[in-house]
């Protein structure tokens, strides 16, 4: 997953902490890099979700610090392929034992009616879905 800078080199995907308002440390959010020019802008996929998330902390949150990929499944995805044990695991596998995770997550919150939670792994699906790493 790499696309063009403005400067001609090519981005490449990496996990990076955003810090909002000094005081909001949100770490492990995909985001496009040129080494070359310095330049980084967030994934598409995620941006919406991010940019959400900052509006929910409002105008001075408090000092805190947020785990994007507890968040957001394809910086779940991302964080998981980047773990060294799961060096010689093809992202296609790591996408599919996450689908079958959160499949198995919502039959149980289904028996158990718990909606709320149903609706949770249902959005967490459609995350993955969405998301240009599900192709």
């Amino acid at each position: 997953m790499e696309k063009r800078c403005s400067c001609g080199h090519t981005m490449s995907i990496r996990l990076r902490t955003v810090i909002f308002s000094n005081k909001v440390k949100i770490d492990n959010v995909p985001i496009y890099s040129c080494v070359r020019c310095d330049r980084s802008e967030v994934l598409q996929d995620v941006k919406q979700e991010l940019s959400e998330l900052i509006r929910q902390l409002g105008r001075n949150p408090e000092s805190q610090h947020i785990p994007f990929q507890e968040t957001n499944e394809l910086a779940f995805l991302l964080f998981e392929a980047t773990k060294k044990e799961r060096a010689h695991t093809p992202v296609e596998q790591i996408v599919k034992d996450r689908v079958n995770e959160l499949l198995d997550l919502l039959l149980l919150a289904q028996s158990l009616g718990d909606e709320p939670w149903s609706n949770e792994i249902r959005e967490r699906l459609s995350q993955i879905a969405k998301g240009s790493i599900a192709t």
